[in-house]
């Protein structure tokens, strides 16, 4: 069975839109694209290079995302991303699945989670989400996401679009972690259980 990540960068109150540019996402009017790029160093990108370029892995993709990254990373093969992303599968949840024209394309219809819990079934390399927000109630709903890689930066941005809502509710577990001379925080979690929970009023010495 393969396992799903999610990979996410997002503010502190969980906003994950257009980390990357100012032009990268600005729907809905969001001004503050790029907010990633004021706190990124080698600390970052050393973990994130840890985790996600030094494992192998299948995309699995919204399909506004998919569009992002269709319009830019064939543009930028000579880059370590970009010539990744080239040789990779890339699963897209798309209601018109005939219109995926990035090399290496495969559409996933119907019901998301029945979708992605079927591929999640198949062999083959971990799925990793990158952005794609929109895919994450629906899978978090169904338990199908074994492992979040969140990278967190030192800001609050008020509005633009969140990933971590509607999800069924799960305990998860700290497996890596590490602080940036930025403020940022990567941290690395997997599934655990259900959600402990107690009531301070009971507990020795109340």
């Amino acid at each position: 069975m393969r396992r799903i990540i999610g990979g996410l960068f997002l503010s502190i109150d969980g906003v994950i839109q257009a980390p990357g540019g100012p032009e990268e996402d600005p729907s809905g009017g969001f001004a503050h694209g790029g907010w990633m790029a004021g706190y990124d160093d080698d600390v970052t990108d050393a973990f994130i290079g840890e985790h996600i370029m030094g494992a192998e892995y299948d995309l699995l993709l919204g399909r506004r995302t998919y569009d992002i990254f269709a319009d830019y990373w064939p543009r930028h093969w000579d880059n370590p991303v970009g010539e990744r992303f080239a040789r990779i599968t890339k699963y897209v949840v798309t209601s018109t699945p005939g219109t995926l024209g990035w090399e290496g394309s495969q559409a996933l219809v119907g019901d998301p989670a029945v979708a992605v819990a079927r591929l999640r079934e198949a062999d083959g390399p971990d799925l990793l989400i990158q952005g794609s927000g929109q895919l994450y109630p629906a899978l978090l709903g169904a338990g199908l996401i074994d492992r979040l890689f969140l990278t967190i930066v030192p800001i609050i941005l008020g509005t633009g679009r969140r990933a971590l809502t509607g999800g069924a509710p799960a305990g998860l577990r700290l497996v890596d972690h590490r602080v940036s001379g930025t403020g940022v925080i990567m941290a690395v979690y997997e599934r655990d259980g259900a959600v402990r929970t107690g009531d301070f009023s009971r507990q020795d010495g109340a």
